[in-house]
């Protein structure tokens, strides 16, 4: 199974992912060109803003189905 194919099934069982744990969880350089190959592929991931209880904002992928 490809880092590809394991990332889109991971967002696609509904986890949320920032770019860092992307690197770190697939062992890749460059995440952002990950998600830009999926989305290329025709699959619907967009990266939303998210603000903690403490004022923290963290920006998460995630994939949508309609």
């Amino acid at each position: 199974m490809s880092k590809k194919s394991k990332l889109l099934e991971s967002l696609q069982n509904g986890r949320e992912l920032t770019a860092r744990q992307i690197a770190s969880t697939y062992r890749v350089s460059n995440p952002y060109d990950l998600v830009h190959r999926l989305r290329n592929d025709g699959e619907r991931i967009y990266l939303n803003q998210r603000t903690n209880s403490k004022g923290v904002v963290s920006t998460k992928y995630r994939w949508n189905a309609i």
